[in-house]
């Protein structure tokens, strides 16, 4: 596909979401529509919508608001040559109109107000985490995150790791206070075939959620659960840290599915627990609960929640983490530790849930807590610790 052919491609896709399709189902909708297209151009078209969908609010300030209005606000915002994407030759877009031209001309310089980039009625929700930064911090959602991966310590030190990765063509840095964490500057498309990663050296893992689990005094034996396992990051993680029992549960087990293949490339054990076991198997010497969120803090990775996300259903998520808090403290042993995890930065969904909890359970007493945000880590992220008196 010409450079062009890609812009078309991706008004397509935005047009398919705008219309109600989730973002990646009408990237995948046009990709096996679209057999001509290579691995490059599917990146490619890929990277042009998320791009959009990052700074929509801006792309679409100085373009319009159908796809194709996105595209050209996206195109003038990175500055440019518009007549040679909007050329009309081949599959490339149409040329633009006069109206098209005429507002081109009207536009001085491109709104830069990264507050044009979130829903409105987010903004007094992520004012109170960053006080005297918060257009910094909306300037961090319209940028893409770095791809950070967790190295493996059963499989080798840190400096093997890297030395592993680059032989497979991917440049990496340290960080220098998160001991596991490797930041990938060069060549992240190559992670899934590198032999580095398929040999379980290392697993894509955030460096804010590194840090978090870095602060946890995980228990070195007993019993651990990860109650809202998903994908199982963090239960590899956690494994890789200690020597104690580590069981995952999930109330979608599917999403479990990859865990036993991931273990194995790692060199550790993770027993699947369904909810029938839990009380069987427990109670925990900590129980982790990674709660779903509205994924505030992970707007970059992934910034079409964004726009998904509405108060009612914020509401919603706050009743969930309550209720799955209370699941989970019911695992706990006595002299045992829950640990509370989002990947959101609003405090309906941190602070105030564990004050809520607290407030519930006076038997309860909180331990350390920390969030962190893209100005501090590469996503936001908070953790709270608490345990029965």
């Amino acid at each position: 596909m010409q450079p062009a052919a890609r812009y078309a491609a991706a008004i397509e896709v935005l047009d398919a979401w705008r219309d109600g399709a989730p973002v990646e189902q009408a990237l995948t909708r046009w990709a096996r529509g679209a057999r001509y297209a290579g691995s490059k151009d599917r990146a490619a078209v890929r990277d042009h919508v998320y791009d959009v969908l990052r700074r929509k609010g801006s792309c679409e300030a100085v373009g319009g608001p159908a796809g194709r209005g996105l595209i050209l606000g996206l195109a003038r915002l990175q500055g440019l040559a518009l007549d040679e994407i909007f050329s009309g030759i081949g599959h490339a877009p149409d040329p633009l109109d006069e109206a098209e031209r005429e507002a081109e001309r009207d536009v001085d310089a491109p709104p830069l107000d990264p507050a044009l980039n979130v829903p409105d009625w987010t903004l007094p929700l992520l004012a109170p985490r960053a006080p005297d930064a918060l257009a910094d911090l909306l300037e961090t959602f319209a940028h893409r995150a770095p791809l950070w991966l967790r190295v493996n310590l059963r499989r080798g030190t840190r400096e093997a790791a890297a030395r592993a990765l680059a032989e497979d063509g991917l440049v990496t840095q340290p960080h220098s206070e998160v001991a596991t964490a490797l930041e990938v500057t060069e060549g992240a498309r190559r992670l899934r075939q590198a032999s580095s990663y398929l040999a379980g050296l290392v697993e894509p893992q955030d460096l804010s959620v590194q840090a978090a689990m870095q602060r946890v005094a995980w228990p070195d034996d007993g019993r651990i659960l990860d109650y809202c396992a998903g994908g199982g990051g963090k239960a590899l993680a956690i494994a890789d840290r200690t020597r104690a029992q580590v069981f995952a549960h999930d109330a979608l087990p599917q999403r479990m599915a990859d865990l036993e293949p991931r273990a194995t490339r790692a060199d550790v054990r993770i027993t699947p627990l369904t909810s029938d076991q839990l009380h069987a198997r427990g109670p925990f010497d900590l129980v982790l609960t990674d709660v779903p969120c509205s994924g505030s803090g992970t707007w970059r990775r992934d910034p079409e929640a964004k726009w998904r996300l509405s108060p009612q259903a914020l509401e919603e998520l706050v009743k969930t983490q309550a209720s799955i808090l209370e699941e989970a403290a019911d695992l706990v042993a006595p002299r045992g530790r829950l640990v509370y995890m989002t990947c959101s930065l609003f405090e309906a969904e941190n602070e105030a849930q564990i004050a809520a909890f607290l407030a519930r359970h006076p038997g309860w007493q909180a331990g350390a807590s920390h969030c962190d945000t893209p100005l501090t880590a590469s996503d936001g992220f908070f953790a709270a610790e608490l345990h029965p008196l």
